[in-house]
């Protein structure tokens, strides 16, 4: 049904008007037949899709390696509308990666892409070994495409404006290592193929832009690497099913970049997280960890937990009793996730999709960062159509399938994890106690008062830019411009010297909050841009934003500035703090429906509350500069 309705609004000449549609009906298409409606789509032209939305995020992929690549385009078009995201996907001519990446004024670079693909394949090694050769001729191939590689990377880092660029390891061929008849060699030749493999994958420690997609775990699914006629005839030396599987994983990159990561993974217990259903069989009788379906569910659980010991939230979200449910997680020898895994159980009897608007509401999220995982076709469906923007994993009555189906959209998957990540779900139960605490005060005032907020304002440290580039990547909500930067660009930013990149620590009597927020700031002048603001949804509602923008303004001025420009860039999340800036004394200079520019003349400066303790260490002065 979702495949006719895409070829009936591409025949009626309709996509592009409906292209908001496109993700719904996609997430109903087969994966086998994705790659069709990715040729369909491709054809769109993107400048008529962003006349009719412009607010839908159209990265430009610039795409260039050594073979034939035209699959990778409809697939990774496919791939990024099932995100909502619309691909720009500039494919380079054919074998002219070198050039591409080597040359700053090259048409890649001047296509400013978010994203650039270079894809690597085998026949980049052996297109250049002579007759006969030896495994020492790989090793000199492999060491000279390597160096080329680690150039061209270098020269990407200065050239691509915060772009990123990347890269995959290389599959070895069967076909190259069976005309060795000596098996010593044979090995030789998998050993040094495999080392220019980890040098490939070293690149993404070595080198914030770059990310290396790692082949081999798709290939261990079974995917072909090759077909050997399209390789022979006509150079496509990596099978489609390979370029597909590719195209996935820089979708989810594009995703991740352009803020659609998840936080919240909320499973349903009876038949997912355990076998049966635990009101009628008891916590004796529920499958896990024994018996023949009992270890598929017990891996489940592992990975599950897993996942949460890395910052994801957890939340179990069941139709069942709630006594049953916790008595079981305390008590039953074989779980593998127990009730202090969880940073909410939610077991009543309401709808699901009315539990995941409360579990948000309580968590401070949008509903559009859960992950709903749930073995009903009946509970999907609903909350698929009740929370489009929730994420809906639907498993079936086999559990061994369980984990590849939670995997399979990497979405949580992160550029970097950090010291705040590991520390997320330990802070939002810190939260239940916090709310616990303002329910035991009759005004909001005496329990900010007695909440006790401490706020750190201070120029970002390096071992800060990864966390200052996922909270523009992973804020919604207080995201006053929502501009996305990778840590790269972070770097950059702190670096120049008529830019400043501020950091917004806090704490209060239940713990520290860590790094929850970021201010972007540039001089022009005696005029300061504040380019934009960021604070986690953890700590809104309790003064911090306005504490952390009157010493930013007290800065300025300190410094000699005369006026304070900021702005505001309307999203489908941000509305709440549409007149943050006019409610701090801001006076707006242009408003339209989609963005607003605001003045602040530095006189009178805000006064932060008083329940706020604030430290603001501000080290580096800006100099002057020009806007960017």
């Amino acid at each position: 049904m979702a495949a006719d309705s895409l070829a009936a609004l591409h025949r009626a000449g309709h996509l592009a008007e409906r292209y908001p549609a496109v993700q719904g009906l996609l997430a109903q298409v087969p994966d086998e037949e994705l790659i069709k409606y990715g040729r369909l789509l491709a054809r769109l032209d993107p400048d008529e899709v962003l006349a009719a939305h412009p607010a839908v995020p159209a990265p430009v992929v610039a795409v260039t390696g050594h073979g034939t690549l035209a699959a990778l385009v409809a697939a990774l078009t496919a791939e990024f509308a099932r995100h909502g995201l619309l691909a720009r996907v500039r494919l380079s001519e054919f074998d002219s990666w070198v050039f591409d990446l080597a040359d700053p004024d090259s048409a890649l670079y001047a296509a400013r892409p978010s994203l650039a693909v270079c894809v690597l394949d085998p026949a980049v090694v052996t297109d250049e070994l002579p007759l006969p050769w030896g495994v020492a001729d790989v090793e000199r191939v492999l060491t000279e495409k390597l160096a080329l590689v680690e150039r061209a990377a270098a020269v990407f880092a200065g050239a691509a404006h915060g772009a990123t660029l990347v890269l995959n390891t290389l599959p070895l061929p069967r076909e190259l290592t069976a005309q060795l008849v000596d098996l010593r060699s044979r090995a030789r030749l998998g050993a040094l193929w495999r080392e220019a493999n980890v040098r490939l994958l070293r690149l993404s420690e070595e080198r914030s832009e770059v990310v290396t997609v790692d082949f081999d775990p798709l290939l261990a699914e079974g995917i072909a690497a090759r077909d050997v006629r399209q390789s022979v005839y006509a150079r496509a030396h990596l099978s489609d099913a390979l370029l597909a599987a590719h195209a996935r994983e820089v979708g989810h990159l594009a995703r991740q970049s352009a803020g659609g990561g998840k936080k919240v993974l909320a499973l349903d217990l009876d038949n997912t997280v355990w076998g049966g259903v635990l009101g009628e069989v008891g916590q004796e009788g529920i499958e896990t960890d024994g018996g023949y379906r009992g270890g598929a569910f017990h891996r489940f659980q592992r990975v599950a937990r897993q996942l949460g010991s890395q910052g994801v939230l957890l939340a179990a979200v069941s139709k069942n009793d709630l006594e049953p449910v916790v008595r079981a997680l305390r008590e039953h020898p074989g779980l593998a996730l127990r009730e202090e895994d969880f940073v909410q159980i939610r077991a009543n009897w309401l709808p699901k999709h009315d539990n995941l608007t409360e579990l948000a509401r309580e968590l401070n999220v949008g509903v559009d960062s859960i992950v709903f995982v749930d073995d009903s076709p009946f509970e999907c469906g609903l909350v698929r159509r009740e929370l489009p923007g929730v994420a809906v994993v639907q498993v079936d009555e086999e559990p061994a399938l369980h984990v590849g189906r939670l995997l399979a959209e990497g979405w949580f998957d992160v550029r970097r994890l950090t010291a705040d990540d590991l520390a997320r779900p330990a802070r939002y139960r810190q939260e239940q106690a916090r709310q616990d605490f303002l329910d035991s005060f009759d005004s909001l005032d005496g329990y900010l008062r007695e909440l006790d907020v401490s706020v750190t304002v201070a120029d970002a440290e390096p071992a800060q830019y990864a966390r200052v580039s996922q909270l523009t990547l992973r804020t919604n909500q207080f995201n006053l411009t929502t501009r996305r930067l990778q840590p790269a660009e972070v770097e950059a930013l702190a670096e120049d010297p008529s830019a400043s990149v501020l950091t917004v620590s806090s704490s209060d009597r239940f713990g520290d909050n860590g790094l929850v927020g970021a201010v972007l700031l540039r001089r022009d002048g005696d005029t300061w841009h504040i380019d934009n603001f960021l604070l986690s949804c953890r700590v809104f509602s309790r003064g911090i934003e306005a504490a952390v923008l009157a010493a930013v303004l007290e800065h300025a001025r300190g410094e000699g500035a005369a006026q304070v420009l900021a702005g505001y860039r309307r999203s489908a999340k941000n509305g709440k703090v549409a007149d943050f800036y006019p409610r701090s004394g801001f006076t707006t200079v242009a408003f339209d429906e989609r963005s607003a520019a605001y003045r602040h003349g530095l006189d009178p400066l805000p006064r932060p509350a008083d329940h706020i303790r604030l430290t603001a260490r501000f080290e580096t002065a800006l100099l002057e500069g020009n806007p960017s």
